[in-house]
């Protein structure tokens, strides 16, 4: 996880100060507009690039498999990078609509971080766990055969449980995103081997597929009806900037210098792997929901500017991660297996 924490911690801020200076400075938007451009671009998605993800629980009970490749260290910083960003995001969306709202930081920076930035993630960290965790009660050691979900193989718990536990964790003012994804790592951890994960995941992701493709259907019809007639030559130079330097950059920085050679240790990255977990920053549809929300709690200068500049940089992101994600796994896969001699002297 110290890789998650990293590109969470340093890697995300940085991009969203980099991606709000180039709104400010290069597309000449007004600050809160520039501050959001960078919050609702700084969410990862590997999911439009499903081959940097790890793999999801099997159906199949064995208690020597892992079920998830913990010990790819790229594909899991990537696909829990992805779980955890939207709850970090989120506070600098609300930082963006106070600056729009509210004027200059001095007035509200300090209410800001104790409200949307301390509370709300302790809120959200504490209703997933126990929600979580009595979920798991039920569906696994409930005294009444009827709720013991698990027996049967029920996966429309996994449903149930991502909306419950949003739901009630932004009616108690905390971050639904956190919550949720909390709640899975404590539902998983009481019985972890347990074939009943491997049913949850196989229906999750399948309804994740369909609202992605439906929402990248929207986002295609938006583009066709002329989303993009608002897009700028600055505009798409802060995007392809995002997804070709300032991503890979700030990810590298985050990463650190780590070992000088790639081996097959648990939790380290070597020099191939840390490049393309920097480079791996997919913009997907989240930064369409942040987008949205902003707008839906006040206006915004240059709103159009900003829709054609998002929809832009994800175009780009999914064309480009799409396209070379199977081959950057190859690349380190190759890499790795050139490596099992050695490592076996």
């Amino acid at each position: 996880m110290g890789s998650t924490w990293r590109l969470l911690v340093i890697a995300m801020p940085l991009c969203i100060a980099a991606v709000a200076l180039l709104g400010w400075w290069a597309m000449g938007l007004a600050p809160a507009t520039a501050l959001l451009l960078g919050a609702a671009l700084a969410p990862t998605d590997p999911v439009l690039a499903a081959d940097v993800q790890v793999a999801g629980p099997t159906l199949e009970h064995d208690e020597t498999d892992e079920l998830v490749d913990e010990h790819d260290e790229v594909r899991f910083a990537l696909t829990s990078e992805a779980g955890l960003n939207d709850a970090f995001a989120f506070p600098f969306v609300y930082a963006a609509i106070y600056l729009a709202t509210q004027g200059s930081p001095t007035q509200w920076a300090a209410g800001w971080l104790l409200s949307e930035v301390l509370l709300k993630t302790v809120i959200g960290v504490l209703v997933g766990a126990v929600g979580g965790w009595a979920l798991g009660q039920i569906a696994f050691r409930s005294r009444l055969q009827s709720l013991r979900l698990a027996e049967r193989g029920q996966p429309l718990l996994a449903l149930a449980a991502t909306l419950a536990i949003y739901g009630l964790t932004e009616v108690l003012h905390g971050w639904g995103f956190l919550a949720v994804f909390v709640s899975a790592l404590v539902l998983r951890a009481q019985e972890r081997h347990h074939h009943y994960h491997g049913h949850m995941h196989e229906v999750i992701e399948y309804f994740e597929l369909l609202l992605t493709l439906l929402l990248l259907m929207l986002v295609g019809v938006a583009l066709a009806d002329g989303l993009l007639a608002h897009l700028s030559w600055q505009g798409a130079a802060v995007g392809l900037a995002l997804v070709l330097l300032v991503r890979p950059v700030c990810g590298l920085i985050a990463l650190g210098r780590g070992r000088r050679h790639d081996t097959h240790n648990a939790g380290e990255l070597g020099p191939r792997e840390r490049l393309v977990t920097a480079f791996f920053g997919v913009r997907g549809v989240g930064s369409i929901y942040y987008v949205a929300y902003a707008f839906g709690q006040t206006d915004f200068a240059g709103a159009e500017q900003l829709w054609a500049t998002v929809a832009f940089t994800i175009l780009v992101s999914v064309l480009v991660h799409g396209a070379t994600a199977t081959a950057a796994m190859r690349w380190l896969e190759g890499a790795r297996h050139d490596l099992e001699p050695a490592s076996r002297e």
